[in-house]
């Protein structure tokens, strides 16, 4: 005679163990935070977003103070560089009339030509600068360049329309006397000149910040046993076999 075999468990009960992970005791989540533990990982770094957003702005602030500032530096230089375009006075039925000296003459395309290479190495200059001082980099810092280089290109053009000759060219020619030759004021007739500072700086920054900017940390392609939670268990058999 056999002895009679062990009745398996009824189907709604589950055996103790399966082989699975054992899950943490009841309260381990609210002890854990509770101690201070890293399980929460937006809280502290919710914290540091105000102060850091903060910061930058500050940040972003004075480098559009700073490099708006050097426009006065690219206005003398343009005053000093850009050729002279030349005019002349003559009296025609009692009244001044002044007209270029050379009609066919490229001085007034080179005004604008110098502006713009000057604006130009301005703008590759700041955006060197300005990575070199904070490699971070950031939105805020990007707009600030862009805005500073803008500010700075229209403190260079009405500076240097200041320091050239007179404006007022019938006057002029009345002082220099009838057929005298005369420079005129300086006059920035392509304004879109004005955005060749910001978006010199723009692409230079932006280019050295995607060849030597700071990069994220790659993921661990190896992670440590236990780093990541194993997927549900295979439910089993009442004998803790696989069940079919």
């Amino acid at each position: 005679m056999t002895a009679p075999l062990t009745p398996p468990p009824p189907p709604n009960e589950r055996p103790s163990y399966q082989g699975g992970p054992v899950p943490p005791p009841a309260g381990a989540h609210a002890v854990g935070a509770a101690s201070g533990g890293s399980h929460d990982p937006y809280g502290t770094h919710g914290e540091q977003d105000g102060p850091g957003m903060l910061t930058e702005v500050r940040q972003a602030a004075v480098t559009a103070v700073a490099v708006a500032l050097f426009g006065a530096l690219l206005g003398v230089l343009w005053w000093k560089l850009a050729p002279s375009v030349p005019l002349v006075g003559e009296v025609v039925n009692d009244s001044w009339v002044v007209y270029l000296k050379d009609s066919e003459g490229e001085q007034a395309i080179g005004v604008d030509g110098t502006f713009t290479l000057l604006a130009l190495a301005f703008g590759a200059l700041s955006g060197v600068v300005v990575f070199l001082l904070r490699r971070r980099g950031g939105v805020p810092l990007v707009v600030a360049l862009c805005a500073g280089g803008l500010l700075g290109s229209l403190l260079a053009w009405r500076l240097g329309v200041w320091l050239g000759p007179a404006q007022d060219v019938i006057a002029h020619a009345k002082d220099v006397g009838k057929g005298v030759t005369f420079s005129a004021p300086l006059k920035l007739g392509a304004k879109g000149a004005l955005l060749a500072w910001s978006l010199a700086a723009l692409v230079v920054h932006l280019g050295l910040t995607g060849l030597f900017g700071p990069r994220d940390p790659e993921p661990d392609p190896w992670p440590a046993p236990g780093q990541y939670p194993s997927g549900p268990s295979e439910p089993s058999g009442p004998y803790g076999g696989k069940s079919v």
